[in-house]
């Protein structure tokens, strides 16, 4: 396993969309992730919830921080997501992503979601290294 360098964690960290959307990355190691994200106004659907694309959006940040976090390019071949629960304006969000499975030419990732406890969402990704 690579070490995770200062620069591939500022990198990842700088994220534009992620930074767009309030994603942030908390912490990176071999082959895991953690990003967060607090529920704003702006990030809810007509519900008055948290959207599935915000949801979505910090799940797919983490699996990316995760699949990269050791140097290798990783590109997406797949996802998908179920929603288990709905979240509230003020609430933070934690995405954690970790390596279930890796072989030469992919690996698969698995993301939970949560807030205060309670799982949120729960996400698998599957990626191609370069």
């Amino acid at each position: 396993m690579a070490d995770i360098t200062d620069d591939r964690r500022e990198k990842i960290a700088a994220d534009p969309f992620c930074a767009t959307l309030g994603i942030e990355l908390a912490d990176l190691g071999p082959g895991t992730a953690r990003t967060e994200l607090t529920v704003t106004e702006e990030s809810l659907n007509f519900h008055g919830t948290a959207h599935g694309g915000a949801v979505y959006s910090l799940a797919d940040a983490a699996f990316a921080a995760a699949s990269n976090s050791e140097g290798e390019t990783a590109l997406a071949l797949e996802t998908n997501i179920s929603y288990l629960a709905a979240a509230e304006v003020g609430e933070t969000l934690v995405a954690l992503a970790e390596r279930e499975h890796e072989s030469r030419s992919t690996a698969s990732y698995r993301v939970d979601v949560t807030a205060d406890g309670e799982t949120v969402a729960v996400f698998r990704g599957r990626v191609y290294k370069q």
